[in-house]
């Protein structure tokens, strides 16, 4: 399963066929978001949350509005929103994921403690995500694999004691193997094996 192709049609496919697709806002977003319009769609689908907070279809398209709007922490928010009434959706944690991934790595200020808290999280949806999906994806796995690579060199900054130095190359090594599996699928990557030696490079660092 392709995640990113797989959640674009769907998205049309709710936009276009279901009850809450039978007026002109839902038009407007669906128009919207097949253009790639999506601060309209989320003005659109942010009427339609007010009116029906709990409808998961209007959800799913806000999440994804707001994640491809650039609003990660409102993305974050309508996802968990999602997965209360939805725990089954791969896509809520796969976006989810990204979203907390992105806010850890570009932080506001107010949001720096909170960088640790972020990248785990991240991490954990990742996982949820491929266990859901029920395969192995090369992009659940390549984002879990850049989440643990951007993780350890978070942590790599203040490692000072051997224990600590231990701990980030514990999370290199796992993104390591997640950049690997994804290789197994996909071998020529040059992108992935570039990754692969960066994560190698950092190692013998912290050695």
């Amino acid at each position: 399963m392709n995640i990113i192709k797989h959640t674009i049609l769907g998205l049309i496919i709710i936009s276009s066929t279901s009850s809450y697709a039978q007026n002109s806002i839902d038009k407007k977003v669906m128009d919207a978001m097949l253009k790639g319009d999506y601060k309209t769609a989320v003005l659109q689908l942010e009427k339609s949350s007010i009116k029906e907070p709990n409808n998961v279809n209007v959800l799913k398209m806000l999440g994804y509005s707001y994640y491809q709007s650039g609003d990660y922490e409102n993305s974050i928010t309508t996802y968990s929103n999602l997965i209360v009434l939805k725990p089954t959706e791969v896509s809520a944690y796969y976006y989810r994921g990204k979203a907390r991934l992105n806010v850890a790595n570009d932080p506001k200020q107010s949001l720096n403690s909170m960088r640790e808290n972020f990248y785990l999280a991240a991490i954990k949806d990742f996982t949820k995500a491929s266990e859901l999906s029920g395969e192995e994806d090369t992009q659940m796995l390549q984002n879990r694999g850049l989440a643990y690579k951007d993780y350890a060199i978070f942590k790599s900054f203040k490692a000072k004691k051997s224990t600590e130095k231990q701990s980030c190359v514990a999370l290199f090594n796992n993104s390591i193997a997640d950049f690997q599996k994804v290789l197994t699928l996909q071998p020529l990557r040059k992108d992935i094996i570039d990754w692969i030696t960066y994560d190698k490079a950092q190692i013998a660092s912290l050695k």
